[in-house]
């Protein structure tokens, strides 16, 4: 039976990055008991530890260093993907990346679109956690991903997202989906409904939430 739910929070953490209600619809990707339907696609440590997101999904467009993965793990509330390459950061350095993240305690680790399959395989024997391979285009090997062992695609695509999502569907109906969703519910609902189990959101920069904060300033001035 279903009821109210309790809702508590503080006055000092009311100002959290909350993202969109309508990801709530889609099926969640369950990770070793844990279902996970939202992804915070940050590495902004403040704003990690001030959401609802689910789990954060950790890639930025540097090489991977352990101690950046190290202090995003250590600081976060919540299960974290991080990236471990597979462009110019590839080989042994991304298989040691991984292991390193996950005796960190990482939840999955990211691969980057360029990453070879044999790649994909040499993890999958290595690690115990999800590998997830981002996929930009609908002309990527989807099949040889798949053959090679990949748990999860990261599907961001831009606006070829919900195309991408469905080819994906096609070749593969169990395969689990994280999707970029965009800005508005209609997006979200549009990658949910062409089979994606979670939605990676990108919350508002620092600047941009501190903008707000600092109007409401000077209106009580």
């Amino acid at each position: 039976m279903e009821g109210n739910v309790p809702v508590f929070g503080s006055k000092l953490r009311n100002n959290i990055v909350i993202v969109p209600e309508v990801i709530s619809q889609c099926s969640g990707i369950r990770v070793f008991g844990q279902s996970i339907k939202s992804f915070l696609f940050s590495t902004d440590v403040a704003i990690i530890r001030n959401t609802n997101a689910n789990a954060i999904i950790a890639v930025y467009p540097f090489t991977p260093q352990p101690v950046i993965s190290n202090a995003l793990i250590l600081a976060a509330d919540k299960p974290i993907f991080c990236g471990v390459g597979g462009g110019i950061t590839t080989g042994v350095r991304s298989l040691e990346l991984a292991i390193h993240a996950e005796f960190q305690g990482a939840l999955g680790v990211v691969l980057n679109k360029p990453t070879p399959n044999s790649l994909i395989t040499k993890l999958k024997e290595k690690i115990d956690i999800p590998v997830t391979v981002t996929v930009v285009s609908g002309k990527e090997d989807i099949k040889g991903r798949i053959k090679a062992g990949v748990d999860i695609f990261n599907v961001s695509g831009a606006g070829n997202t919900v195309d991408i999502i469905k080819k994906i569907r096609d070749i593969d109906t169990n395969v689990a989906i994280i999707a970029t969703g965009g800005k508005t519910n209609e997006t979200i609902l549009e990658a949910i409904e062409a089979g994606a189990n979670a939605i990676s959101y990108t919350p508002p920069s620092t600047g941009e939430l501190f903008k707000g904060i600092m109007e409401k300033y000077r209106l009580e001035e």
